[in-house]
């Protein structure tokens, strides 16, 4: 259960679920059994646009197309400006030409695109899936500032990879082979000394 307008992050090893349970969310793919409640409505009772609607989504992988920044962001150059000013991207000109696959940008300056189209639409539901993992460090730490504003009357799950990414996360659930194998606050789930604590300890050390 998700409250409404919480920040709750979503992890695992590869393979424990986490793209499965986007997936099913965004209904990309239907449940075989159970069900995904939204306001208490069951996704399958909604109509995939206007579900889709009400999400903003950022994946891992970037689209970009030809054109200006400008079309890239779908057009209104208010709603557009608004979306980089909340990500403190004012140095992006709206003008600005994309090549194909957005190839004249950096790998990170491409993701925050992402991060500002999605948000573009002021979806009530925020998914960023390993959204980070393209960025530097420094530009990470740029952006968790600037979706702390976001986050506000909004409701954001963040699936990740890295640890770092979610341990400001107002719940954390950690998946195991499909299952929520563990829950709680970053905090919490370190003093539980199991799955999510096993996990820091071996990304510390590979970043040692």
């Amino acid at each position: 259960q998700v409250p409404a307008g919480a920040h709750i992050g979503i992890v695992g090893a590869t393979g424990s679920g986490k793209s499965t349970l986007l997936n099913l969310l965004m209904r990309f793919r239907d449940p075989t059994r159970g069900r995904i409640l939204v306001d208490g409505v069951d996704l399958r009772e909604i109509s995939i646009d206007t579900l889709r609607q009400r999400f903003g989504l950022v994946l891992q992988d970037v689209h970009l197309f030809p054109g200006t920044l400008l079309e890239n962001l779908g057009g209104d150059s208010t709603a557009a400006r608004k979306a980089l000013n909340d990500l403190d991207l004012q140095d992006f000109s709206l003008d600005r030409i994309l090549t194909e696959g957005g190839t004249n940008l950096s790998r990170g300056e491409r993701q925050l695109l992402t991060f500002a189209r999605a948000l573009v639409s002021e979806p009530e539901i925020l998914v960023l899936d390993e959204a980070t993992s393209a960025v530097d460090p420094e530009t990470e730490a740029r952006v968790q500032s600037a979706l702390k504003r976001l986050h506000t009357g909004r409701t954001t799950i963040t699936v990740a990879h890295r640890l770092t990414t979610v341990r400001h996360c107002d719940y954390i659930y950690v998946l195991s082979h499909g299952e929520v194998v563990e829950s709680g606050s970053h905090e919490l789930l370190m003093q539980q000394q199991g799955v999510y604590a096993t996990l820091s300890q071996i990304q510390r050390g590979a970043s040692a």
